[in-house]
Parts: C-alpha cells; structure tokens; sequence
C-alpha cells in the first residue's frame, strides 16, 4: 500500500471572525500544498469558534465557506476535514466535513459527545452515530474534541474499517498531557492512524493547547506542533499498519461476548 500524507493547520481561531479564520485556513492549505501534503486536518470550529450568542449567525455563514474549501480542495488536489457549525433541524450541530481531492463533500459527523464542562449540550444539538467514510485514501473516520475521551467510538470506527481517525479540536492547555495521552491509546489499542488537529492561543480565560500530533499505530508521535500557529506534516507508513496488526492480531483475539454489560 502506498504512504499517505497528512498534515495538521494549528491556528489561533479568532471568535466569530470567519473571514479572517478562512483566510488564515487557506494560507495553510497553500503550505501544504507545497510539502505534497494529501489530506490536511483543521481545528474544532475553525472558522469561528464558539461564540454561542451568535451562534446560528456562524452556522448560516458555513455554506460559503464550504464551497470555498472545495474549490481549494479540487484545484490543489488536497483532502481537507474540519469541524464547523452547521444549521440543520432547527438547532446548530458542531459538524466535521471531510472534503475528497475531487472537492466533493465525501461525508459528515456531527459531534455526539458534547462537553458540558463549556455548556455544549445546551448550545449544539447532539450527533447519533459514528462516521467511518470512503474516500479516495481508504476509509476515514472522524471524531471532534471530547469524542477522544470514549474509546467506544473508535472502536467502532475502527470495527467498521477506519485506517486513519481524524481528529477537529479545541482542547485546552490545561489538560495538553490528556490530548497526546489520549490519541496515542486510541492508535495503539485501534493499531490505526491518528491525525490530531488542535486550536491554539488565548480566548478570553482560556489558552488552547496546541500540539497537534501525528500518532502512528504503534503510538509512536510522527509528528507534533508545539503551541504556535503552525503546520505539520507527517507520512503514514500504510505497511507498518498492516505488518504490526499481523504481529498482534488484537481484532482477531476479541472476546465480544465478554464483553456485554
């Protein structure tokens, strides 16, 4: 199988300032462009973070952004996936978009752990099922933020033929030595490819960690920011994958029937 690779934009998303968060986003794409990156990670809500009052204002402006991120994608011959609000049903859904190389909207996962902790349940609605999607690299799974804590959901991500999760975030400095611990467990126990990317700077009283990271099946960080506006890049070794899950067969030594509450 051949290398895949992938790169994360860490930006300081300004709150509610779309424009200047999509130009910022589009300069990043540009640099990985140039690295020859083929799939490119943002942040959790990258366009406007989360500006609850005018929350449903955001979400109307997601739309355009989308198909500016498509025409991107098509013309640069990158994947991109991120997490924006989007309106749907009445209530505003924290939503991951992942956009094929043909600039085609491949598939979409709306949020379904929402951190109250920030009162997200009382602001989002809530998503009902994992996302695993095919795109033009195999299949992907995505996942947002909290999700990274239930290891449930990449599981079944990963049951269902997800190689690479990629993760949106906004994951605060205060707890930086979860987000890393986290996306290493949930590669090494899945023996996939975890692609983190995070928010960074400071937004009122919180400063957002940064360190987006590259995770390989082995847990091994490929790549990984520090807690700046940068981009990373990264090569997913497709044959590391699949000769270390011949070595541990973990799916193939599953008891599932132990396992029933």
């Amino acid at each position: 199988m051949q290398d895949i690779i992938v790169g994360c934009i860490q930006i300081a998303v300004r709150p509610a300032d779309v424009d200047h968060n999509l130009a910022r986003v589009k300069r990043g794409l540009a640099e990985l462009s140039a690295r020859n990156c083929q799939i490119a990670v943002l942040p959790e809500m990258w366009s406007c973070s989360f500006p609850y009052p005018v929350l449903r204002e955001m979400a109307k402006k997601t739309p355009p952004v989308l198909d500016d991120l498509q025409d991107t994608a098509r013309r640069e011959a990158i994947a991109i996936s991120g997490s924006l609000p989007e309106e749907a049903d009445g209530k505003v859904y924290n939503t991951c978009y992942f956009i094929d190389t043909t600039g085609e909207i491949a598939g979409t996962y709306r949020k379904v752990h929402l951190f109250s902790l920030y009162n997200e349940h009382k602001n989002f609605g809530r998503g009902d099922s994992a996302c695993v999607i095919p795109t033009s690299f195999g299949k992907i799974g995505l996942m947002i933020c909290y999700d990274l804590r239930f290891p449930e959901l990449a599981r079944t991500m990963a049951l269902e033929g997800a190689d690479i999760i990629c993760v949106s975030s906004m994951w605060p400095l205060t707890r930086l030595e979860h987000w890393t611990a986290l996306l290493r467990a949930r590669a090494i126990e899945n023996q996939l490819f975890m692609v983190g990317c995070n928010g960074c700077g400071e937004e009122g009283k919180i400063t957002w960690g940064g360190g987006s990271s590259i995770v390989s099946p082995l847990g091994t960080i490929v790549a990984q920011a520090g807690p700046e506006e940068k981009t990373i890049v990264g090569v997913l070794d497709q044959n590391e994958k699949d000769e270390f899950r011949r070595m541990i067969p973990c799916f193939e030594d599953r008891v599932p029937a132990a396992y029933r509450a």
